[in-house]
């Protein structure tokens, strides 16, 4: 790690000056400057005092966690077709089964549906991007077309279903269960 550089990064980055820094830390600009140079190394309890002014800790300054995937494009996406029931899943965010939710893509082709759920815990919640979608809710039915958006419980058996010209949905379950 380079300590120098990633307290340089920090001061940009809270708009301090070398010596603003060294006025909050009790230090001087010319140490400030040198440790940002790795010309000196601060004690564990000056490098408390300098972070501390820069709104961290050490804990915190010396996690080098790698940053986790925001942006998925198609080519990260896993899908499975389902000829029988005439559906394709697309898990749009991979591994989520290990996130507390899991974001999927459904495309129901006309008349297309998914197997029956069974109750369980969680929630689940859908957006109709096209066509429109029968929400099976145990004996229950909902109608949801283009731009409608569905929310529940899953305490009940439960399954989606397309009418004539099928449907796009964005449909996400917490927790993960696809």
């Amino acid at each position: 790690m380079d300590i120098g550089l990633k307290l340089k990064e920090l001061r940009i980055q809270k708009s301090l000056t070398q010596e603003e820094l060294a006025d909050r830390a009790e230090l001087s600009k010319g140490f400030i400057s040198q440790l940002e140079r790795n010309l000196t190394s601060p004690s564990i309890s000056t490098l408390t005092d300098i972070l501390q002014c820069l709104g961290t800790d050490l804990k915190e300054f010396f996690n080098e966690e790698e940053d986790s995937q925001i942006v998925f494009t198609k080519d990260d996406f896993f899908e499975k077709k389902d000829d029988e029931l005439h559906n394709k899943i697309e898990w749009i965010i991979p591994n989520a089964q290990k996130n507390e939710m899991e974001p999927i893509r459904l495309t129901l082709e006309p008349y297309g549906s998914i197997y029956p759920d069974l109750p369980h815990e969680g929630e689940e919640f859908g957006y109709v991007l096209s066509g429109q979608i029968k929400i099976h809710l145990g004996q229950k039915v909902h109608q949801a077309k283009k731009g409608d958006a569905f929310y529940f419980t899953p305490s009940k058996k439960h399954y989606l279903e397309a009418g004539k010209h099928g449907a796009v949905v964005i449909w996400v379950t917490s927790p993960p269960s696809f």
